[in-house]
């Protein structure tokens, strides 16, 4: 057995705060890879948005993260940095209390999620943005 490695690139288009569920397109791109048992790692490349890996069966999950997080770090608090906007600074906190990157299982070609888990990009800022996410797969 050789170990074998790959490396990709998935480019999302954002339309505002929310999480966007992903998973279809990773295991897309994995089972491409013609690797089956390995570790998938997957890097968001922005400060003000985050990974997640959460369930996916009920919207009602995603809607209450959001609106959670949005309780907890509102726009209008005492923040220095205004530069980017009202959202940019609480975008950065939301990110640092999240998740910038996620390791996965993989296992026969596919990330080993559990039943109802899906993975999402958690975009904290307002405005529609452009997203990229850097994928790394080791394995055989």
């Amino acid at each position: 057995m050789t170990l074998r490695q790959a490396h990709g690139e998935l480019t999302l288009r954002t339309d505002g705060p929310g999480l966007y569920e992903i998973t279809d397109r990773i295991d897309g791109w994995a089972r491409a890879q013609g690797i089956a048992d390995g570790l998938l790692t997957l890097f968001i490349r922005h400060t003000s948005a985050s990974l997640l890996i959460q369930e996916n069966a009920d919207p009602d999950v995603q809607r209450d993260l959001h609106d959670f997080f949005r309780s907890l770090v509102p726009e209008d608090g005492d923040f220095r940095h205004r530069s980017e906007g009202p959202d940019d600074m609480p975008a950065h906190i939301k990110g640092a209390l999240t998740q910038t990157h996620l390791a996965v299982p993989l296992r026969r070609g596919r990330p080993a999620l559990g039943t109802w888990q899906g993975i999402f990009l958690f975009e904290h800022r307002n405005r529609p943005h452009d997203r990229t996410i850097a994928l790394h797969l080791s394995g055989e």
